[in-house]
């Protein structure tokens, strides 16, 4: 874990006052993305991309497992990400999502939904690309629950020339272990995630994209990309998907217009 923390330290040493100078000469700058992608591989995860991923005018819809399921889409296509407001106070990483212009969300603010779509409406225009993980919650890597519809409001009707393109995360045989469920701590996740010896296979699969106006309404943009997220997921695991139980006895997740998210280690 020391080896790994002290790389991470040194890829921020290196990347951060880059960014900054980039910034300062009011150009694109590509170390968030150059950053992330190394935090992931630091973290253990070897990261290989299947199919292609749109650069620009996009909104990417994903499942969700852990952390890293950042540090991976970030690191293969610069994505800017939805993250709930208590990430924005946390140490460190916090200000991190700040450089990777992160859209902010309050999961207790009910009527500011108008509010946060705006928001992520411009930052749909200024990133190029935005990140959500409609599940609301991770999972372990089998399952598949279902998807959340308040931040697809900007899609309704969708701005110009976007494209939707669902992403599959797939950690392979190592994905229960990666999996953030349960009341573990953000904390003591990342220092079992930094403490596992040895590295793991990932693949971000970034599946056919389609046109958010075929498809009208949240619920049915959400209905089309869980479905092919799911399809590409069964192909994966060669079976059928397993019921997440954890998430029906012990989250009791909200009805899926609900903007409240499960009070655990809930990333969007």
């Amino acid at each position: 874990m020391t080896l790994r923390a002290t790389g991470l330290a040194l890829a921020l040493l290196l990347t951060v006052p880059l960014h900054y100078l980039w910034r300062l000469l009011r150009i694109g700058s590509p170390w968030p993305k150059i950053f992330l992608g190394w935090a992931a591989r630091l973290a253990g995860a070897r990261v290989e991309r299947v199919g292609v991923p749109l650069k620009r005018d996009v909104f990417y819809i994903s499942n969700h497992l852990s952390w890293i399921d950042i540090l991976a889409i970030a690191g293969q296509s610069g994505t800017a990400f939805v993250a709930k407001q208590e990430i924005r106070a946390a140490p460190v990483v916090g200000w991190l999502s700040t450089l990777n212009r992160t859209v902010f969300v309050k999961r207790e603010n009910r009527l500011g939904v108008a509010e946060q779509i705006n928001q992520l409406r411009d930052a749909l225009t200024d990133n190029w690309s935005v990140t959500v993980f409609p599940e609301g919650t991770t999972t372990d890597g089998q399952s598949l629950l279902p998807f959340k519809t308040p931040m697809l409001r900007v899609l309704e009707p969708p701005p110009p020339a976007v494209l939707v393109q669902p992403v599959l995360l797939d950690y392979g045989a190592v994905a229960e272990e990666i999996g953030w469920i349960g009341e573990e701590s953000g904390v003591n996740n990342a220092k079992r995630i930094l403490s596992r010896p040895g590295s793991f296979r990932m693949k971000v699969h970034f599946l056919e994209p389609f046109h958010p106006r075929d498809f009208p309404g949240r619920k049915a943009i959400a209905a089309e990309s869980r479905l092919r997220i799911e399809a590409a997921l069964v192909e994966v695991l060669g079976k059928p998907l397993r019921p997440f139980a954890y998430a029906v006895d012990a989250v009791k997740f909200v009805p899926s217009d609900a903007i409240v998210a499960p009070e655990t280690n809930t990333i969007d």
